[in-house]
């Protein structure tokens, strides 16, 4: 990692106790199902939770903090990728280590980028595959959350953290901006006088700070964050995936049209609910007092 983002790391790197590190994943390439017969150099991928309906994705880079190369996120497109065709996959988690969820972009692969090349190649254009997956993402963060890992998390839908996280947009301690929906989703997410502090002076804020803020939804000891992200992800994964898909989809309309837009988007999709077999299921269980039985996907 560029000598920058060691500096801007370092004073807060006493704070953080030494943890000890999750279990291991186990190699995608033995993984049936997600991402078969693949190989990952910067990700650790599996399947898990009871039903092995819960797709698990661990950034593995661990000597640069898990910085976003370009290698390390095109291997993420490819995963997610799979665990979306992945029909057994319901919910998918996506973690680091208890030091670091991500601790920002490569500096390193961008130091000496210019305009041209930026602008011609789209840079950071194929981070949006994120917050593109049809099937619900919980980031557990752990760590630091720092700039694009910050912008990372944010492209999930729901954040749980443990309670050393720390988040933050410090890129403008380098010269530059958040180039990957940072200024636009930490401002939906904590308002804009929060939003404007965290990217004006690149201060960070701790998890309790993002709870209470909205940036993330729960807070909890280090060692039993990714279980509690797993345990979400299950309950979410034992419902229609298809129904998840459609909620998922009206939520982000709130974020991205106006109320009269999204009533209108909402509308919809609750009536497209009424041509699947699970709104069937679900409304004829109810009624005969049993657990419903989902099928469509």
């Amino acid at each position: 990692m560029a000598a920058a983002l060691r500096a801007l790391l370092r004073p807060a790197a006493a704070a953080l106790p030494r943890a000890r590190p999750p279990p291991p994943l186990r190699n995608p390439a033995g993984t049936r199902g997600c991402s078969a017969g693949s190989t990952f150099q910067y990700l650790l991928v599996q399947k898990t939770g009871a039903q092995k309906n819960v797709g698990l994705i661990q950034l593995n880079r661990p000597q640069a903090l898990n910085a976003l190369c370009e290698g390390l996120m095109a291997e993420l497109r490819q995963a997610l990728e799979a665990m979306e065709s992945d029909p057994q996959v319901g919910a998918i988690v996506l973690t680091g280590s208890q030091k670091a969820f991500a601790a920002g972009a490569d500096i390193k692969e961008m130091q000496n980028k210019t305009f041209q090349e930026c602008y011609n190649g789209a840079f950071l254009g194929g981070w949006d595959k994120v917050s593109i997956v049809r099937k619900p993402i919980i980031a557990a963060v752990n760590g630091y959350a720092l700039g694009g890992g910050c912008e990372l998390a944010m492209m999930c839908d729901i954040i749980y953290a443990g309670e050393k996280a720390q988040f933050g947009q410090p890129e403008i301690l380098l010269g530059t901006i958040p180039g990957a929906g940072g200024t636009q989703r930490l401002t939906r997410a904590v308002g804009k006088s929060l939003a404007m502090e965290m990217v004006l002076t690149g201060d960070r804020i701790s998890a309790a700070e993002a709870k209470e803020a909205g940036l993330v939804s729960k807070v909890f000891p280090v060692e039993k964050l990714l279980d509690a992200a797993i345990a979400c992800a299950e309950k979410i994964a034992s419902n229609s995936k298809l129904v998840a898909a459609l909620a998922k989809e009206s939520v982000n309309a709130a974020f991205e049209t106006t109320l009269t837009e999204g009533n209108r988007t909402e509308k919809r999709l609750f009536y497209a609910t009424f041509a699947t077999d699970d709104r069937k299921e679900g409304m004829t269980a109810f009624v005969e007092k049993r657990k419903a039985k989902f099928t469509d996907s």
